[in-house]
């Protein structure tokens, strides 16, 4: 966790600015002789004569704050285009190996295009010499610029390349400026997927982007519910430790979605949802959180009927709940690809996808077809030019999970399948592992709480109202054993202050009650004699 009085995250937009451009338009990037991506001049003007970020960091570091940058996987489209030629830094020449100078066209891997970004960058390889020499001197670059922080898109969720992440990580250790790495984007995360990086990183998304709409933040509570009792919160990571990074806090004054120029807004929040997405403030860093069902009782709660289904996602293939898989003949031509586990109602919820092996869609096609062997295509019904992908076209927000991505099929590689022996299904581009979850259809709703404690003993309790009315919520403070235990509550003499009100509740012994708004929260801070 960093520390907010010393830290601050910029994050610079390193391509031209033109006109009619937009997200993934190709051409606008600014790349120097070895394929990396540098500062626009005519943005930065600080950046020419090869300085980079340099003074830009300097400035910020002579106000008492860190600087990052956001950067993308693997090697920028132009550069690979241009095929440039590679550095090795060891030499300060282009890197030769074999006999032979590489270049970007050698390393770049055309058909593992970032999904939101297809047009922009794509995964290099790291099993060559050549892709980690292009990658160490990236970080090597980074690093004498005096960059702080890294913030790594395009590698994580469902655009897992853990390869990247590795070699990444591994160089990040040898630098003797330290960076703090952190991953993105974080849409289908589950903890298990989160396991295989937590001790490569600092932090990694674990939501999907995230602006000022209700659905948004009141998709965090499940989520974060499932990571911390994971015990992902504060896990071992790179030299220290590793955080879920639930994005953005969209409050103040803001864009819409997917625009850098306005026209500007006020956050569509009310003051009660902001203060639910944003719960603590006080300066005192948490050393333990947890989210508990704990024993809370709420007057005027709202009963809905909730429905379940179906939703496709990924997850690790290391993941229980990635196995479930199996093929069954359907007649002569057609196969299916079922999943057959219960859901968490009992009911057997099957769910199959027709395969067929992958078609050649021209001559240059071919070129894939080795790396692709036995794998294959997956769709919705027999007659279709859809297949199932693993990664979306762009973006998705975290409203809800959505069933899967079915596009025109091709030699994408995350549009192709493998089923393993032991019931998984193994997709190429991202090599995670495709899973069926049983979703409520309304979302998350209910009351919640969380707790911490502060480094001084004091206790955070909040409560979050996530129904549509107004609710009174309580909470016996002999409840607070099950989030702490070894103390003894039924003795305990609690001192107690909501924060947001700044309402001093006095001594409390048995029990914690207030009104909270809907949407709303209040933050109790307590102090307890035993």
């Amino acid at each position: 966790m960093l520390n907010s009085s010393l830290t601050a995250s910029r994050i610079m937009d390193l391509r031209k600015k033109v006109k009619g451009a937009y997200v993934d338009s190709l051409g606008f990037d600014v790349i120097d002789e070895w394929g990396r991506m540098i500062p626009d001049p005519g943005r930065w003007p600080s950046s020419r004569g090869g300085k980079g970020f340099t003074k830009v960091a300097e400035k910020v570091h002579s106000m008492g704050l860190k600087f990052g940058i956001h950067v993308m996987r693997g090697i920028s489209t132009q550069a690979y285009n241009a095929n440039t030629p590679i550095l090795d830094v060891t030499t300060g020449k282009a890197y030769e190996e074999s006999g032979r100078q590489w270049r970007a066209k050698d390393i770049g891997i055309k058909e593992r295009a970032c999904a939101w970004m297809q047009h922009g960058f794509m995964s290099v390889n790291t099993k060559s010499g050549a892709g980690r020499a292009f990658l160490k001197s990236l970080y090597q670059q980074y690093a004498e610029w005096g960059v702080d922080f890294v913030k790594h898109d395009c590698v994580f969720g469902e655009d897992l390349d853990l390869d990247e992440i590795s070699y990444v990580s591994k160089v990040l250790t040898e630098l003797n400026h330290p960076i703090l790495y952190s991953l993105s984007p974080g849409t289908s995360v589950t903890p298990a997927m989160a396991r295989d990086v937590s001790g490569l990183v600092n932090m990694y998304r674990i939501t999907g982007d995230d602006w000022d709409t209700w659905g948004d933040v009141a998709a965090h509570f499940d989520i974060t519910r499932d990571f911390s009792a994971a015990n992902m919160v504060g896990a071992k990571g790179l030299r220290g430790k590793s955080w879920p990074d639930l994005d953005m806090l969209p409050l103040g004054w803001l864009t819409d979605p997917g625009s850098n120029e306005g026209p500007h807004r006020k956050c569509n929040l009310t003051l009660d949802e902001q203060r639910s997405q944003f719960p603590h403030i006080s300066s005192q860093n948490c050393r333990r959180i947890r989210n508990h069902a704990l024993n809370l009782q709420s007057r005027n709660r709202i009963e809905r009927s909730i429905t379940e289904s179906l939703a496709l996602g990924l997850t690790s293939c290391k993941d229980v709940e990635a196995k479930g898989w199996s093929a069954r003949a359907v007649d002569d031509d057609f196969e299916q690809v079922c999943w057959k586990k219960k859901s968490s109602t009992g009911h057997q919820e099957p769910f199959c996808l027709y395969k067929t092996k992958p078609l050649l869609l021209s001559d240059e096609d071919l070129t894939y077809k080795r790396h692709y062997d036995g794998k294959v295509h997956l769709f919705e019904t027999k007659m279709t030019e859809a297949c199932l992908g693993a990664s979306p076209s762009q973006k998705l927000t975290s409203k809800e999970l959505k069933r899967g991505s079915f596009s025109r099929c091709g030699w994408s590689a995350n549009q192709m399948w493998e089923l393993t022996h032991n019931g998984t299904l193994l997709n190429s581009y991202s090599g995670l592992c495709a899973s069926m979850r049983t979703v409520k259809a309304n979302g998350p709703s209910g009351i919640r709480a969380w707790i911490a404690t502060g480094r001084r003993g004091e206790i955070y309790v909040a409560f979050f109202n996530l129904d549509h009315q107004k609710a009174e919520i309580s909470m016996r403070i002999v409840d607070l054993a099950k989030a702490l235990p070894g103390k003894d509550f039924k003795t305990a003499s609690c001192q107690s202050r909501e924060e947001w009100s700044g309402k001093d509740f006095g001594v409390v012994k048995d029990s914690l009650s207030t009104q909270v708004e809907t949407h709303g929260c209040a933050l109790f801070v307590l102090n307890c004699t035993f």
